[in-house]
């Protein structure tokens, strides 16, 4: 008698059909008005980023900073030196460990804003310091606040407590890889099965796709200002979506093949190239001056950092401050949206490290390489328009951002290739961060941790089509895409809050496993 075969079931029987509904249904809608009423997605999206702003623009404030220093303290903790995930020797090098790290956080202002944020603030000088427009003393301000913005504040609350909350109850509780596991602490079994954590996972999901059209729009609108300075090609929004369609193109294939292949490929070929064109510009450019305004930059941002972190304008708590708004709380903003999905993602490339390391990295060491990347290639913008004014605020005028990065590398010797090759980097860059998140995107919509090829096309596929959607309604500008990264903010930074002071309670219990030699020996050189 033949034996029966075993029925394996199909691939849609991994879906979370509920969620997936939920977050393609708003996909759905968001391409329906799109499609049918321009005018109402725009007036949806700017009265959206008002509310948000002048009724969170606070609270994010005060999170990102209490996030910050709560992470601080709990490298300070004797349990801090316990691994993570269950593994006794890391999954990833060193090397590889952080290049994901870095390339996939830093994919938005490795290139787009390095080059326009500190060029900016320089011609503007921030409102919290007094310093005229151009001048020496703006120098510093202007690092010291494009530090702040992408330094440790920022980096801080993309994975620090919160991936720490997620490989103590996923590697060692059996809770799912997912925002809502975020929501256990306060909830317990009800943040797991059922509506809110339903919720969280779909508002989750929902910001992460906010926050990653954000960098394929920005690339969208560089390359095409790139080519048309370069080539003569019409800067349209022909040439915008056809970049964008490239780039989706090659992100949601890297996506296809997993984080041991195609994500690790992109990001160690995006550290190698990103050394290479940094250590020409160090080389050939301003030296001396990259290295002394890298310090002067980080001694303002240091003195001055609370100052900076609490900084309302002058409208008091419930602020509408447009200074604050186009900067510090779009970033924040930003950041927060990303929280959930990063924390996941560090928690999958982390396993086997410790806490301690893991915080590091994140709001310490990454932090401080993305300053001084910042400085290079921002600050040889700065060194230009000092030396020669009006090199680099010329083609910047109306605070047009995609055109700081062409206007400093022409400058350089061999500028048409150095322009190109950062061109390239900037898409590749962007391609980091399209294909982790469509790979924990993907992974977040499924009920066993496992994706499969049709859904990781699917979001791969409809980020591009909502960076492109939100480009035209914009008319090829970069207001839209910010408003809309910031409204989406808004239920997650409430996720996140939990894992702040979760994380020091596992920190706590951490310490009570450590062998009694050990905890001896570290309260010795506590107390020394």
């Amino acid at each position: 008698m033949r034996a029966k075969k075993k029925s394996h079931p199909s691939s849609s029987s991994f879906i979370n059909w509920p969620l997936f509904l939920l977050t393609a249904g708003f996909v759905l809608l968001f391409c329906l008005i799109t499609a049918t009423n321009m005018r109402l997605l725009s007036e949806i999206v700017e009265s959206g980023f008002q509310f948000s702003t002048k009724y969170f623009g606070l609270f994010w404030q005060v999170e990102l900073l209490v996030n910050f220093l709560v992470s601080m303290m709990i490298c300070c903790l004797p349990g801090s030196q316990s691994r993570m995930g269950k593994l006794q020797k890391p999954e990833f090098s060193f090397f590889q460990w952080g290049s994901m790290i870095i390339c996939t956080l830093l994919a938005g202002g490795g290139v787009f804003w390095a080059a326009g944020e500190p060029i900016s603030h320089f011609l503007s000088p921030p409102p919290l310091f007094n310093t005229a427009p151009g001048s020496e003393a703006a120098i510093s301000v202007a690092l010291a606040q494009s530090f702040f913005h992408w330094g440790f504040i920022g980096w801080a609350i993309l994975g620090s407590t919160g991936a720490i909350v997620l490989m103590y109850y996923h590697y060692e509780k059996g809770l799912p890889l997912a925002p809502r596991t975020l929501l256990y602490p306060l909830f317990g079994k009800y943040a797991i099965k059922g509506p809110i954590g339903l919720l969280a996972d779909a508002v989750s999901v929902i910001a992460v796709l906010a926050g990653t059209v954000g960098p394929i729009g920005f690339v969208g609108l560089q390359v095409s200002y790139g080519l048309h300075e370069l080539f003569g090609f019409a800067d349209s929004f022909t040439i915008q979506a056809a970049t964008i369609i490239c780039l989706v193109s090659l992100y949601t294939f890297s996506s296809i093949t997993g984080l041991q292949n195609g994500i690790q490929f992109l990001s160690r070929l995006n550290v190698i190239l990103a050394g290479i064109l940094l250590s020409f510009m160090l080389l050939t450019g301003p030296t001396i001056f990259i290295f002394k305004s890298f310090f002067s930059g980080l001694y303002t941002y240091l003195t001055h950092f609370f100052s900076m972190a609490l900084y309302r304008g002058n409208a008091g708590l419930m602020s509408n401050d447009t200074w604050l708004n186009w900067w510090t709380i779009f970033f924040w903003g930003w950041f927060i949206g990303y929280g959930p999905m990063m924390a996941m993602f560090i928690a999958r490339i982390s396993r086997g490290r410790s806490i301690r390391s893991i915080i590091i990295m994140l709001a310490i060491v990454a932090p401080l390489v993305t300053n001084f990347w910042f400085t290079i290639l921002g600050g040889s913008g700065i060194a230009l328009e000092f030396l020669n004014p009006g090199s680099i605020a010329n083609a910047f005028q109306d605070n047009n951002l995609p055109a700081a990065l062409l206007a400093t590398t022409s400058n350089f010797p061999f500028g048409f290739i150095l322009s190109l090759l950062f061109m390239v980097l900037t898409s590749i860059f962007a391609a980091t961060t399209g294909d982790s998140m469509t790979y924990m995107i993907s992974v977040s919509v499924s009920t066993n941790g496992k994706t499969t090829v049709p859904i990781r096309l699917f979001w791969g596929i409809t980020m591009g089509v909502m960076a492109i959607s939100l480009i035209y309604v914009g008319a090829g500008s970069i207001e839209k895409l910010q408003s809309f990264i910031v409204i989406t903010a808004v239920p997650v930074s409430l996720i996140l809050a939990p894992a702040i002071w979760d994380a020091v309670r596992i920190t706590l219990n951490k310490a009570n496993s450590v062998p009694q030699r050990t905890r001896k020996s570290l309260h010795g050189s506590i107390q020394g």
